[in-house]
């Protein structure tokens, strides 16, 4: 092996970790964002970046994380889908249920390189069903379609880059 072959093997595990991480890290906030929420606090207004004297209070929109504010699929959207003739009316709820843990779980096996082979399939065929939400919105959702196709070749890069995925927990899956 002459030390070209060894830089090209270096590069590839790195483009196989980068594509891994950023999947992973893609797939772990998206799924995390669905438990977003806003919460009003009561604060000192500040003056010049420092609490003023005068004791005076303003509210303030702050953004929160909690399973009270969980919505897998956002209302304007689900009240659309459950119109649409090509998706079941019982599958809306537990799709809804299931996406966020589903992105959550699947974030954090891919960055952790748990049966990294297995897991990309499943971001995968996940993307899979979010494009076909986004296209029975029409051209409201075109854009959308763009951007999970350009997930679905970097999915592919990291499963063609797998042979070089050096940094793994599980790698035989």
């Amino acid at each position: 092996m002459n030390a070209s072959d060894k830089t090209d093997t270096l590069a590839l595990t790195y483009g196989a970790l980068l594509a891994r991480l950023w999947l992973g890290a893609r797939a772990l906030q998206t799924g995390i964002e669905k438990y977003a929420g806003t919460t009003e606090i009561e604060r000192l207004t500040l003056v010049d970046g420092k609490p003023n004297e005068y004791g005076l209070m303003e509210t303030v929109t702050v953004k929160a994380y909690s399973s009270e504010n969980y919505k897998g699929i956002p209302d304007a959207l689900e009240a659309t889908f459950s119109d649409q003739p090509m998706i079941p009316g019982f599958m809306l709820p537990i799709y809804n249920a299931v996406l966020g843990p589903a992105l959550i779980i699947l974030g954090v096996t891919i960055l952790l390189g748990i049966a990294s082979r297995t897991s990309l399939f499943v971001l995968g065929l996940l993307y899979i069903s979010l494009t076909w939400g986004l296209i029975l919105l029409g051209t409201a959702g075109q854009s959308g379609v763009a951007w999970l196709g350009t997930h679905m070749l970097i999915i592919i890069a990291a499963l063609a880059l797998h042979r070089h995925n050096r940094f793994c927990i599980l790698k035989k899956f």
